[in-house]
């Protein structure tokens, strides 16, 4: 009998967190990339982002990343942030995500520079994420996303501020 598939859940404060990497995407005009989840009624908007598999370097999983999410990876690294920051997510939704094993998300963030054309980002991927996306001020981005990003969002912005000047 296998006891496994009616296990408890590992209770949330002994959970790990997930390693992901952060895309602060930014076009010629200082604008970051900000997507609309498809799966939240809020009217949440964030930056693209995703999980770390095993062997992949951070960088290696941003580019994967940033096609799987806005079908194009045109972009140059600019800035790596030296720190991994981390969220909790809120328990309800940490049970409904990846079967319960995570209690939220470490990220290492890098800066790109969008260096292909508005034309080329399809967010209408295999797998979509946003249902919409748009230019974003970087400092209006902070206010439009979840609660639970909004203090790694504004750590990002500082780091990145040599950037955006």
């Amino acid at each position: 009998m296998n006891k496994m598939s009616h296990a408890a859940p590992t209770p949330y404060n002994e959970r790990p967190y997930r390693s992901c990497v952060g895309i602060f995407l930014l076009n010629n005009d200082g604008k970051v990339f900000a997507g609309r989840r498809i799966d939240s009624r809020a009217e949440a908007w964030q930056m693209p982002q995703g999980g770390i598999d095993a062997g992949e370097s951070p960088l290696d999983a941003c580019m994967r990343e940033m096609r799987e999410e806005i079908g194009t990876n045109a972009a140059e690294l600019v800035g790596q942030h030296d720190d991994w920051l981390y969220y909790d997510i809120p328990l309800p939704l940490a049970d409904r995500l990846w079967q319960g094993q995570y209690k939220g998300q470490k990220q290492k963030w890098m800066a790109l520079r969008f260096t292909g054309h508005d034309d080329d980002i399809n967010i209408a991927t295999d797998k979509p994420e946003f249902c919409e996306w748009k230019w974003l001020s970087p400092y209006d981005l902070v206010d439009l996303a979840v609660p639970f990003k909004r203090d790694v969002y504004q750590n990002v912005l500082t780091a990145f501020s040599s950037i955006l000047d």
